[in-house]
């Protein structure tokens, strides 16, 4: 029997941390160098294994890349939060909350299993002249006893990412996703005003904190016509 080369190894362990929901697909799992310390091997051997999980596309290395949401082709700031960036661009676009409370996750994604408690926070865009919805948003955190009070407060200045930077929950890294909802199913028509069926730009974002824990998981439903996602690297 052929003993099992170290990239092989390496490679082998990474894939099982990525699969079984530890570390998400295409994160940056760890530095070179950490990975030399913590296997004990050359960075050359460390490079071969990074390589296998390339070609099986679980990783992606991107340097200096970044994504943006866009609203009408300008780009948002959203250091703050896009919904509030959106919100102080155009005053034709009005924000409402529809949820915000501890829930349990309503879906398993992006390594937060179903059932997990997390504060659920829902928030809606819609035009001020028509009522009708171009942004439907929502976002799962999960549960820490920091934010206990929040579905009573409510969010600090509007915002979720000034809401968790106030309780430490620092956004240190994430991933961001872009799909197509291709048949906007009744409940979320009926929520944004518009005919059931429609297509809808999809965006997915995951963040966690500089120790890995989730911070947040987010889904947007956007308006195509108004929205986009712009990439830079």
């Amino acid at each position: 029997m052929v003993a099992e080369a170290k990239y092989e190894r390496i490679a082998a362990v990474l894939e099982s941390e990525i699969r079984s929901g530890r570390v998400i697909a295409g994160d940056a799992i760890a530095s070179e160098s950490e990975l030399v310390r913590r296997f004990s091997v050359s960075r050359n051997t460390v490079r071969k294994g990074l390589g296998i999980l390339a070609e099986k596309g679980l990783i992606a290395a991107r340097v200096g890349s970044g994504s943006f949401v866009t609203y009408k082709g300008e780009l948002i700031d959203d250091a703050s939060g896009w919904t509030v960036a959106l919100s102080s661009r155009d005053a034709r676009l009005q924000s409402r909350i529809i949820r915000l409370a501890r829930a349990p996750m309503d879906f398993a994604e992006a390594g937060i299993p179903e059932g997990t408690d997390c504060l659920h926070v829902d928030r809606l865009r819609f035009l001020l002249e028509t009522g009708r919805g171009v942004s439907l948003e929502r976002s799962r955190i999960p549960w820490r006893e920091s934010l206990v009070d929040v579905p009573d407060r409510g969010l600090t200045n509007g915002s979720l990412t000034a809401t968790l930077e106030e309780r430490g929950l620092i956004r240190a890294r994430g991933q961001e996703w872009a799909g197509v909802e291709r048949s906007l199913g009744d409940a979320d028509a009926r929520l944004l005003g518009r005919p059931p069926g429609e297509p809808m730009l999809k965006l997915r974002r995951l963040t966690r904190a500089a120790d890995g824990s989730i911070t947040e998981y987010v889904e947007s439903l956007l308006d195509p016509d108004l929205f986009g996602l712009r990439m830079e690297f």
